[in-house]
C-alpha cells in the first residue's frame, strides 16, 4: 500500500486544485455532489489507447531462473555467464533444449520460465477543454464505501485495479482524504493515482515536453501548454529514487539491454528493453514488461512505462530530438513531487 500526505500544488485548472473538506466520521456521510450530478458526468471524457499487438508480438521474453551459462552454439563452448538474480532475456529462436538470445549466444532451454505475459494497461489521450473533475485510476479492486470513512459496501459496484474514475469530491477523515468516485462511492486517498496538470516550468524550452509526478506515479505529455495524454508509471523506489528536476531526453534505443547491481542480492539483467528514452544520465523512460504494478514504485530509478505507451511516447517524441544536429537534445522531462510519498 502507497501511504501519501497531500500537499497542493500548482494546477493549470481550479477542478484540479479540489480542497478537503475536514469532517468527523459520524458528519461525512452528508457531504459529496448528488447523483443528479455524477450522471451528467459518468466516466471521465478521455480516449482510451490501446497496445498494438502487431507491435509487441516480435518480442519474446522469458526468464532464467537462475545462474546460467552463455554458449556460442547448441551443444557449443561456454563463452560467458549470467548470474543469478532478476534476469530475463529475449528469445530469437528455440532449438530443442536450446534457446537463441542472441546472434551469438545461447542458453539451455531448461533455464527458461514460460513466456512472460506482459501488461495490457495503457493511458488515455486527453480531450482539448479541461475535465469537469479530476480523472483518477484505481490502484487496487475495490468496492467504494457508502460514506466516506465507512467500510467497503457489498453492494457497490465491484471495480477492477485500472478502471478510470472522476474524483467528484473530497472529504477529510481523520487526516486521511475520501475520493467520491460515484453515488455513494467513496474510496480512501491511497487506493487512487491522480492525474493532475501543471503549468509548463519557465526553463522548458521544447514544444513537447514530460511531467512525472513521483507521489501520484503518474506521467503527462504536453503539447506547449496542453496536457494531451496521461498514464500511470513506475519509478524508483526509496533506495533507488528517481531524481527530481528539469531534463531532455538525449538518447534513445528502439531496444537495448540494461542491467546493474553485480554481485549484489538485487542484481538485474534486462535484455530487450523497449522504446528507452534516457534523461538524466543512465536513468530513463522505457517499456517494462516484466511487471504490472504501474501506480506504484518497482524500478531502481528509472520510469518504467507498460509496452502500450512506452511505444505511444516514444513515437510522440521523436519530433524534439534531431540526430543530425550535433548535441541536439530532445523533449524536456519535469520531474517533481506533488506530495510527500512516505512508501516504498
Amino acid at each position: 500500500m502507497k501511504y501519501r500526505l497531500l500537499v497542493i500544488i500548482s494546477l493549470l485548472t481550479c477542478i484540479m486544485a479540489l480542497s478537503a473538506t475536514v469532517v468527523s466520521a459520524q458528519e461525512a456521510e452528508t457531504y459529496g455532489i448528488s447523483a443528479e450530478a455524477i450522471e451528467e458526468y459518468p466516466i471521465p471524457n478521455v480516449q482510451q489507447i490501446y497496445v498494438n499487438k502487431e507491435i509487441i508480438s516480435p518480442f519474446m521474453y522469458r526468464r532464467l531462473a537462475g545462474a546460467s551459462d552463455l554458449y556460442d552454439a547448441p551443444n557449443g563452448n561456454v563463452v560467458g555467464n549470467i548470474g543469478e538474480g532478476f534476469t530475463f532475456v529475449t528469445v530469437i529462436q528455440m532449438d530443442e533444449s536450446w534457446a537463441k538470445i542472441s546472434p551469438d549466444r545461447w542458453v539451455r532451454s531448461e533455464m527458461l520460465t514460460e513466456d512472460v505475459a506482459m501488461s495490457i494497461f495503457a493511458g488515455v489521450m486527453l480531450p482539448e477543454e479541461p475535465l469537469p473533475y479530476p480523472m483518477a485510476w484505481l490502484l487496487v479492486h475495490a468496492r467504494g464505501s457508502k460514506t466516506p470513512g465507512g467500510e467497503e459496501a457489498q453492494d457497490n459496484p465491484f471495480l477492477y485495479r485500472y478502471t478510470k474514475v472522476s474524483i467528484y469530491s473530497v472529504v477529510e477523515v481523520d487526516g486521511w482524504d475520501w475520493y467520491q468516485i460515484g453515488v455513494d462511492q467513496w474510496v480512501h486517498q491511497t487506493k487512487v493515482a491522480k492525474y493532475l496538470s501543471v503549468e509548463r516550468p519557465e526553463d522548458v524550452d521544447t514544444d513537447r515536453w514530460i511531467s512525472i509526478d513521483l507521489y501520484e506515479q503518474v506521467a503527462v505529455a504536453y503539447e506547449g501548454e496542453t496536457p494531451v495524454f496521461t498514464t500511470l508509471v513506475s519509478s524508483g523506489m526509496r533506495d533507488w529514487t528517481t531524481n527530481e528536476g528539469l531534463f531532455h531526453i538525449y538518447l534513445r534505443y528502439i531496444s537495448t539491454p540494461m542491467s546493474g547491481a553485480d554481485g549484489e542480492e538485487d542484481f538485474y539483467y534486462l535484455e530487450g528493453v523497449p522504446w528507452t528514452m534516457y534523461f538524466d544520465d543512465e536513468i530513463a523512460l522505457h517499456g517494462a514488461y516484466w511487471h504490472d504494478g504501474f501506480g506504484y514504485r518497482r524500478s531502481h530509478g528509472c520510469v518504467n512505462l507498460s509496452m502500450g505507451d512506452a511505444h505511444w511516447l516514444y513515437d510522440w517524441a521523436e519530433s524534439e530530438l534531431d540526430f543530425t544536429v550535433d548535441n541536439d537534445l530532445g523533449a524536456t522531462v519535469y520531474v517533481y513531487s506533488s506530495g510527500d510519498y512516505v512508501g516504498g
